[in-house]
């Protein structure tokens, strides 16, 4: 099962990624941590996306699209994944789509969790406030400024896939607002839906 997780910053994108990731047995591919493990292992593509990375650039699509080609190709992914914070553009999705093609690969589904920015940043609040009433650090993505700032960015950016993905007929909405358990049954729906005969 390919999967892509789409959806704003705070809409439980990495609760439900970790419950797929049990359940599946296929690995979540999140593109920062990738990127970290290509700079740590020197590949190649890791070496010209640490160069980028030391300037304070932007890591260009052809380096990111190139390391998760690299790891879609690792034994752990080879029943599938889900990427999880990529694409963010077109210009990704569409590199994203070439690239799969090129290996004789699809996608099964993109699943968007949808929410309501209002109650997401109440929802973020709230989450902070748990997390220091329990003596825990509050994440720098909590800070609701922070937060507000994120969002601004996810809808001004990648808002433009969520039409890429439904003109292919890949696209998903799932209430990322419901609780948690009614999320992953949606979700257990749509891929239902959507695996493999």
């Amino acid at each position: 099962m390919r999967l892509i997780l789409l959806g704003p910053p705070g809409a439980g994108k990495g609760t439900q990624a970790a419950r797929l990731v049990r359940n599946l047995g296929i690995p979540q591919l999140s593109t920062g941590d990738m990127l970290r493990a290509a700079v740590a292992t020197g590949t190649p593509i890791g070496l010209k996306a640490k160069a980028v990375m030391e300037s304070g650039g932007l890591v260009p699509d052809e380096i990111v699209v190139g390391i998760i080609s690299e790891r879609i190709s690792e034994p752990d992914a080879k029943n599938g994944f889900i990427l999880d914070g990529f694409p963010r553009t077109v210009n990704q999705a569409e590199a994203l789509e070439a690239m799969l093609a090129a290996k004789g690969l699809k996608l099964d589904a993109a699943i968007e969790l949808t929410v309501d920015a209002a109650n997401l940043v109440d929802r973020i609040v709230n989450r902070a406030a748990e997390a220091k009433a329990a003596g825990q650090p509050v994440r720098r993505d909590d800070d609701p400024e922070v937060f507000k700032s994120r969002l601004a960015a996810y809808e001004r950016e990648t808002s433009a896939v969520t039409p890429f993905y439904r003109a292919r007929g890949l696209l998903h909405q799932v209430d990322g607002m419901a609780p948690i358990d009614e999320v992953a049954k949606a979700i257990d729906a749509v891929l239902s839906e959507v695996a493999p005969a």
